[in-house]
């Protein structure tokens, strides 16, 4: 078959997500909703806050992105306060797993203490180790209560975007210490047929000399298993490697992990019953 390369669209990237979430099984029926916390001083100054997304097609799970609590606040409860404000949102919206990723150097201790359990590690180039942690919110877990909870005089409410700012700024000044800045270089394509229609996509990031990331890849049903998936994954690929990034990264199902394994990737960990009934996979190839 004759194919070739294009740039995705805005309008192509929209139809692929919507083609992915038909795929896989799905535990709720509600659109994937972003929510941030934030908790602000008697002056006003925001202290500590947190990004967290409820995806519709990752599976009545709560991807907490960020949290943060300022250096003059820590140890006073404030962290703890989030995380179980952040806790009681995914429930209320029918979500039963909270997943976040977290550093060697940031606070992984702070999150087992709650109940959290690390199901990947990564060991990272410069040293540090990446770990994804899950709770899963219907196990039997006892509370955790901080032995200082004067920051319990403050309250946790949502923000907005520009508290989202504050939130992401104060995670970006934290790790600036330990994680140097990298050039973020992103990965849209599809091959489209000689009629000019799409018939696989891929989206990616390359993080120049850090890692990639296959975001999503998505082959139409009656070209799969022809290898148009593999050639844009070689592409991606080749873009690592060309930007001194020595590894690239995905996250697959029980349900196309195979494909990901038939082309070099690794298993670093798996997440049980997610979804309900099935396992889902962190991977990595080295390139």
């Amino acid at each position: 078959m004759g194919f070739r390369i294009e740039d995705l669209t805005k309008e192509d990237a929209g139809y692929i997500g919507q083609k992915i979430n038909e795929i896989v099984p799905r535990e709720m029926d509600k659109d994937a909703e972003e929510f941030v916390l934030k908790v602000e001083n008697d002056d006003g100054e925001i202290i500590g806050g947190c990004i967290a997304e409820a995806y519709e097609y990752h599976w009545s799970r709560v991807l907490l992105e960020d949290l943060w609590v300022d250096e003059r606040y820590r140890r006073q409860g404030i962290g703890s306060m989030i995380l179980r404000e952040v806790e009681r949102i995914a429930r209320e919206k029918g979500c039963r797993v909270v997943t976040l990723g977290t550093a060697s150097y940031m606070a992984r201790p702070f999150y087992e203490k709650h109940g959290y359990t690390v199901f990947t590690t990564l060991k990272k180039a410069n040293g540090h180790i990446s770990y994804s942690l899950v709770k899963y919110l219907d196990a039997d877990t006892p509370e955790y209560i901080p032995a200082n909870n004067s920051g319990t005089r403050f309250r946790v409410s949502l923000g907005s975007e520009s508290d989202a700012e504050a939130v992401e700024n104060g995670i970006d000044t934290y790790s600036e210490a330990y994680e140097p800045e990298y050039e973020d270089i992103g990965f849209y394509k599809k091959l489209v047929d000689k009629d000019g229609r799409l018939i696989a996509g891929v989206i990616a990031d390359v993080h120049k000399g850090v890692y990639a990331y296959i975001d999503a890849l998505f082959v139409e049903e009656p070209l799969r298993r022809q290898g148009l998936g593999t050639t844009l994954l070689k592409e991606a690929e080749r873009l690592a490697k060309e930007n001194g990034t020595p590894m690239i990264l995905t996250n697959a199902g029980d349900w196309n992990v195979d494909f990901f394994k038939k082309n070099g990737y690794l298993l670093r960990g798996e997440l049980k019953d997610v979804p309900k009934g099935h396992n889902c996979y962190e991977l990595y190839k080295e390139i």
